[in-house]
């Protein structure tokens, strides 16, 4: 199963309100960083910044305030020698990161979407150059996601164009994947996909394509079809209109 290999949730909330002159603000950023879900190793961060500038940090690494600026050197050494301070920001590990953590996963990681995959030709052959073929995955969440395509059951790297995981703005992904491909008689062509979805990897044949001769008939017996029915309506208004008018005597 396709897990990310790195985690964070970023806590924000604003500490200060504006000035009312010279509109300077400040705010704090918590950050929980942490690349997997037994969270056995977890990086807390508090972060200040003034006027967008980063001023001070905590971090539970080196289990202390750090300054990056002047002003921040001072909050920094202040902060240190605050020893209830830095007893409460050392326990935000398991207050606020594992606690939360969890929630993210119940909540958001472990709700999983499964992609709809076509697996089809979208340039056919001409001369010396390939058949084109594209498997495409759309509508699935989480964003990480693995295609590989397969000749007869076995992978295929050369040959093979795939683009990034695309976002479709409601929280869904799509990606398409794009193998040129030289047509063999009794050859199988398919698309492996791996997602977090599904519990085995799932295999996705290539879509029969029409021939021309297909394609010349299914046209023909559109065309028929329509006729018919043109032809069905016109009879049905040639009697009603020589109906109209008519008065029904019993003998």
């Amino acid at each position: 199963m396709i897990r990310p290999k790195l985690l964070c949730i970023s806590l924000v909330f604003l500490i200060a309100v504006f000035y009312e002159t010279d509109g300077y603000y400040s705010y704090g950023v918590d950050e929980c960083i942490f690349d997997s879900r037994e969270m056995t190793d977890v990086e807390y961060l508090r972060t200040f910044y003034f006027n967008q500038v980063k001023d001070v940090q905590f971090n539970s690494t080196i289990r202390k305030f750090v300054g990056f600026t002047e002003q921040g050197e001072k909050i920094a050494g202040y902060l240190n020698n605050d020893s209830a301070t830095i007893q409460q920001m050392r326990g935000a590990v398991d207050r606020v990161c594992k606690h939360n953590g969890a929630v993210f996963f119940s909540s958001v990681l472990d709700k999983t979407v499964k992609p709809e995959v076509r697996v089809r030709s979208v340039k056919k052959a001409s001369g010396t150059h390939p058949t084109v073929l594209m498997c495409s995955a759309y509508d699935f969440y989480p964003k990480a996601i693995k295609l590989t395509w397969l000749k007869d059951g076995q992978p295929v790297t050369s040959d093979v164009t795939s683009a990034e995981e695309m976002a479709d703005g409601d929280w869904y992904y799509q990606v398409h994947s794009h193998l040129e491909h030289i047509p063999k008689s009794g050859e199988k062509i398919s698309c492996m996909v791996e997602h977090a979805s599904f519990t085995k990897p799932m295999t996705y044949d290539l879509e029969p394509s029409l021939s021309e001769s297909d394609t010349k008939k299914i046209a023909i017996g559109t065309s028929g079809l329509l006729l018919g029915v043109i032809l069905a309506a016109a009879g049905f208004i040639y009697y009603k209109r020589k109906s109209t008018g008519r008065l029904l005597v019993p003998h």
